[in-house]
């Protein structure tokens, strides 16, 4: 694997109360290669432990249990109220506490004296939990960006819940999206919206989607711009706005049918 493929070092932050213990995984640690790993701090207590995690990134915490003060267990489980905790894996030489430790939601339980291959073994523990965690984190924006549209307005963005929408419009060089109390500027166009969100949508202009689930009515409407020589077209009525939307004679057969499947 070269230099531009291969994975990131893990961050590693030791804690325990023996400077021999510390060294010696300091040591093992520098002959880890899959994945690598690189100590970011040692702390000899839980006190020391926490005031160095908010000024370095930190994948794995190796934590001995028996610690001065708040023990390693009461440590571990003020990490998992961290907005970002990271992983945990218990470095100790008293294995009567490992089902406490699993509780703990700790990734792994190593008895000193600890070995190379059964600490390389952990970190690859902490790595695939590490990828795991990315990819929930991937699908769950995704499915935030399917569920909502990103509106920029007056200098900030703001995700407005698809639900609320009721109609979008091509006006000049912006796209206007209504909600029942607002109007919004969308940076994207029309046909980006449909293609991401079209099934939710009905085209009923050239210049406007809106929401199937806000329509009401179709009615009779004069607007010189549709006419179709006598000033006479269609406009749409949708639940919670007052205006009427315009509905362009190629899209008419599609909105009737869209009105009467409703």
């Amino acid at each position: 694997m070269n230099a531009a493929t291969a994975p990131a070092s893990l961050a590693v932050l030791v804690v325990d109360d023996e400077p021999l213990a510390r060294l010696r995984l300091r040591t093992l640690l520098g002959d880890c290669r899959d994945p690598s790993a690189c100590v970011v701090g040692e702390a000899g207590d839980a006190v020391a432990a926490m005031a160095l995690l908010p000024h370095h990134r930190c994948d794995v915490v190796l934590l001995d249990i028996h610690l001065p003060g708040t023990n390693g267990l009461q440590l571990a489980q003020a990490l998992a109220d961290l907005p970002t905790p990271p992983a945990v894996v218990f470095v100790t030489a008293h294995a009567e506490h490992a089902v406490t430790a699993f509780d703990l939601e700790a990734l792994d339980y190593l008895t000193k004296p600890v070995r190379l291959e059964r600490l390389q073994t952990a970190l690859r523990k902490v790595q695939k939990n590490a990828e795991q965690r990315s990819e929930q984190n991937q699908a769950t924006e995704a499915d935030l960006f399917k569920n909502h549209v990103l509106i920029h307005d007056r200098g900030r963005a703001e995700r407005v819940p698809l639900a609320d929408i009721l109609y979008l419009k091509a006006e000049l060089k912006y796209v206007t999206v209504r909600t029942a109390d607002r109007t919004l500027v969308y940076d994207g166009s029309l046909g980006e919206f449909e293609e991401r969100h079209g099934h939710h949508w009905l085209r009923i202009h050239r210049n406007a989607l809106v929401a199937r689930h806000a329509i009401r009515a179709l009615e009779k409407h004069h607007d010189p711009d549709e006419a179709d020589g006598r000033g006479e077209g269609w406009a749409l009525r949708l639940n919670g706005v007052p205006e009427p939307l315009a509905v362009s004679r190629r899209q008419l057969a599609a909105v009737r049918e869209a009105l009467g499947a409703g």
